[in-house]
């Protein structure tokens, strides 16, 4: 009886293929999403093999706002690991590729809201508008409390400085960090090791 209650315990503390009333696209039953958690637009959010996300996120598909319609859809990759408080959430595409290491208190929106003075109305009322898609290339790590906003693609093999605030989009294997983020160092394959960035004069 005791491992019986000990199982549903486990399972009511997450969501996953065999536990998901909220729609989410598993592709195996392997990846869990820690509760508390809120989600929305289950039905537009994808999550490939072994993913975990931790508990107090907050993961959105955002179909309407402010009697404006959207496509959005957030895309998981396989063997995506990402810490507790996250907040990702989307009217248009964020995607987060396979192998991508991200710390806790990470936020990534791909949309904004369009302050504009001249309505005289509160910033919830503001209509939101987007960039562009946001993509994280495969084998990332993004550091502790990162933001990345709008329009943005990070490639593959980078890392992100803890605290960055990514405004813009870098090429693979370069580390980069700072508020806004910007290069600091590449990585050397003649080296195998990061080296310091210097920008051509």
């Amino acid at each position: 009886m005791y491992f019986l209650k000990y199982i549903k315990a486990i399972v009511e503390s997450r969501i996953c293929k065999f536990n998901n009333r909220f729609g989410i696209n598993f592709l195996d039953s392997d990846s869990v999403i820690l509760k508390p958690i809120k989600i929305g637009g289950g039905s537009n959010i994808y999550i490939g093999r072994k993913t975990y996300i931790g508990e107090f996120s907050w993961i959105e598909a955002l179909e309407n706002y402010r009697s404006k319609s959207f496509i959005p859809k957030i895309v998981f990759g396989d063997f995506v690991n990402i810490g507790r408080y996250s907040c990702i959430t989307a009217i248009n595409t964020i995607e987060i590729c396979d192998n991508v290491l991200i710390s806790e208190y990470f936020y990534v929106s791909d949309h904004f809201h369009d302050i504009k003075p001249n309505l005289n109305v509160s910033p919830i009322e503001m209509p939101l508008s987007s960039k562009g898609k946001v993509k994280i290339g495969k084998n990332t790590f993004i550091g502790y409390r990162v933001s990345i906003l709008s329009g943005v693609t990070i490639g593959e093999y980078c890392v992100v400085g803890a605290n960055s605030v990514v405004l813009k989009s870098f090429p693979s294997y370069t580390m980069i960090a700072g508020v806004p983020a910007k290069i600091i160092k590449i990585f050397s394959f003649e080296t195998n090791d990061w080296i310091d960035y210097k920008p051509l004069p």
